[in-house]
């Protein structure tokens, strides 16, 4: 226990610290407080100044150990290791340790990144054992206690209600009108910051959560609902959103009955619709109709489905259809028969009207406005075919788009740089290439066109290098599957959220897939066909993904083996078009039916097609380019399952 400190003191310090550390490492040194004293007493002076840095670091450090490793210790001397804590400090101020670099103050400060998340697990494990609950929580039959502080800290409505109301004092308090079970979820994603969103429980939970006003949860609500938007529901999900004030769902559900105005008003709920919403619906500007006889049809089902209680309202609806912007042949052999019409004055005044617009000359149509001639002007609504990039033969940079209107093609900005075998895919309004192949290296960039501005941006790169990859959008995420790295084959997959800008890698497929085509029906993501890069062959095998389960599961091969085939969706159902078997190139199209699980042909293409492009709009499925095994093609069919 005794040390000499002269001008052998440094030469001793290694030494005692090969001792020390060995008998550390053995757990024999602590054993008793003579050890415990010996490393207090080399702390002190006049031995600390006279050692090495590394040694002043090394035992005082070891001092701190024993204080908070060395329970039997602490509290045999819990008084006097205080004291000497508080010499120690003393120390370090006092002594120069001659290595400024190593200051302990110009540290940044110790942040710990999970002790929020750890303090709320436990909180919740309290809370889960009814432990330090002060407040329980009454809604219906169903009670759930909790802890003010946690509610007060994620809800400003339970804030005010615990800093200003009654129920501060109180220990239960009943919550009116609010639904049970959507409570439970609300408390539990106070605590964990989890909530699952299902169609089962939407419809209570979302006005739960605007009236606890915990914003996360209803804003999540309203991004589930807005994925499940459907031509059959989109009306009463407007009428949903209106009646608790969801403004940002109510908006997009207006566009979204806007874009799919003729579906929507085959369905149900649109017939169910009150007049005045109907003259709402068909008085937008911004309704896409192919023409104004789909609008015309719609009034004269809504009147037909109620005659007698909605004949009445005819004269009203009629005066927002625009007849002048229907044909004179549609008007007289359409209009002008209805026999709804001929004893109604009011349609009969706007019938008149639309009849002498059509005999105006071109100047004179220009004087004559009124709301009636004015033609809609569908906003949101894609009316371009983008084609981005590809092989001319080589990768270029070139995009084009396809004016369904004018019927023209139209050159737009040019990719930042070169890229063929790229994935694409249409979010928030903007069409994100991804990955693909620029001349020389497969690569993992993704870049952004905003068609507003006609400009490209950059995007945060894939985790992995892909080219002939697959790429989707599946609940306002981007997913990319498979592909070539340059050496191999892929079986992995990666998705990209918008939100936090980051690629994150999802659960691998049961096959390496290079060449794939991808599809998402019902809420899954399919992968469908490709190239096996180990057994060298093309794949008939088709598997997909549940975002809800994070696995891939087989469903039923196609008829034909096919790489590079192009996937499309459209109307519930999901073609894959074309595609190579080996040096075979395919022009048929075969579709996947899910509540079968199988597959039947369509009609063949009219060319022999692989890595070509689908898309669907409209009811139509357009195939554009590609290759025939050849020649690269600049041709674009068309199908209409319909016709």
């Amino acid at each position: 226990g005794q040390h000499e400190v002269g001008s052998s003191g440094r030469k001793q310090a290694p030494e005692l610290r090969k001792l020390t550390l060995n008998h550390w490492s053995k757990q024999t040194l602590f054993t008793g407080l003579r050890g415990l004293c010996i490393i207090r007493q080399l702390c002190v002076e006049p031995f600390l100044p006279l050692i090495e840095y590394e040694n002043q670091v090394f035992l005082i450090a070891a001092l701190s150990l024993v204080i908070m490793n060395k329970s039997s210790f602490y509290q045999a001397m819990s008084s006097e290791l205080a004291s000497e804590s508080t010499m120690l400090e003393f120390k370090l101020q006092k002594f120069d340790l001659g290595r400024s670099q190593h200051s302990l103050t110009e540290r940044p400060p110790y942040r710990n990144q999970h002790h929020t998340q750890k303090a709320f697990e436990t909180m919740n494990i309290l809370r889960k054992q009814n432990l330090l609950c002060d407040v329980t929580l009454v809604a219906g039959a169903t009670e759930v206690s909790a802890h003010k502080t946690v509610l007060a800290s994620c809800s400003p409505y339970f804030y005010a209600m615990f800093t200003g109301f009654t129920e501060s004092r109180a220990n239960k308090i009943t919550l009116q009108g609010l639904d049970g079970t959507a409570l439970a979820l609300l408390i539990d994603y106070v605590y964990s910051a989890e909530i699952q969103v299902t169609e089962e429980n939407v419809q209570t939970l979302l006005p739960a959560a605007n009236l606890l006003q915990l914003s996360d949860v209803q804003e999540a609500c309203c991004e589930f609902l807005q994925a499940q938007l459907h031509p059959s529901n989109c009306l009463g999900i407007r009428a949903f959103a209106d009646l608790h004030g969801c403004l940002d769902l109510l908006s997009y559900c207006d566009t979204y009955i806007e874009q799919h105005f003729v579906e929507v008003t085959e369905n149900e709920e649109f017939l169910a619709l009150p007049a005045n919403q109907v003259a709402h619906l068909i008085s937008s500007d911004r309704l896409s109709v192919p023409s104004e006889e789909q609008v015309f049809e719609a009034v004269m089902n809504w009147v037909n489905q109620d005659l007698a209680n909605r004949e009445s309202q005819l004269g009203s609806l009629m005066e927002h259809v625009r007849l002048p912007l229907l044909s004179q042949e549609y008007l007289v052999q359409r209009v002008e028969e209805e026999p709804l019409l001929k004893g109604n004055l009011p349609c009969k005044d706007f019938l008149i009207e639309a009849m002498k617009y059509h005999l105006l000359r071109a100047d004179q149509k220009a004087l004559y406005a009124t709301p009636r001639t004015k033609p809609r002007t569908p906003v949101g609504r894609p009316k371009m075919l983008l084609v981005v990039g590809g092989q001319a033969p080589k990768a270029i940079r070139s995009v084009e788009c396809l004016d369904l209107q004018r019927d023209r093609w139209l050159q737009l900005a040019e990719l930042p740089s070169r890229r063929c075998r790229a994935g694409l895919a249409l979010l928030d309004g903007r069409v994100f290439t991804v990955g693909g192949f620029n001349g020389s290296l497969r690569v993992r960039t993704v870049d952004i066109y905003d068609p507003a501005r006609d400009q490209w941006s950059q995007a945060p790169s894939m985790e992995a290098r892909r080219s002939t990859l697959g790429v989707a959008v599946l609940n306002g995420q981007i997913y990319a599957v498979g592909g070539f790295d340059g050496s191999t084959g892929l079986n992995s997959a990666e998705r990209y959220d918008p939100h936090t800008e980051e690629w994150t890698a999802i659960a691998y497929m049961s096959t390496r897939r290079s060449s794939v085509g991808v599809g998402v029906l019902n809420g899954l993501l399919y992968a469908v066909g490709g190239y096996d890069g180990a057994s060298r062959q093309c794949l008939s095998s088709v598997e997909r993904y549940d975002p809800k389960e994070e696995e891939w599961s087989l469903v039923a091969d196609m008829s034909a083996r096919r790489s590079g085939a192009g996937v499309g969706v459209l109307d519930g159902v999901l073609y894959a078009v074309g595609g190579h078997d080996g040096p075979l190139v395919r022009k048929s199209v075969e579709c996947y039916h899910p509540e079968s699980n199988s597959w039947s042909h369509v009609p063949d293409m009219t060319l022999a097609r692989r890595n070509a492009g689908v898309v669907a709009m409209d009811g139509l499925l357009y195939v554009v380019g590609g290759d025939d095994g050849s020649s690269n093609l600049a041709s674009v069919e068309v199908y209409s399952p319909k016709t």
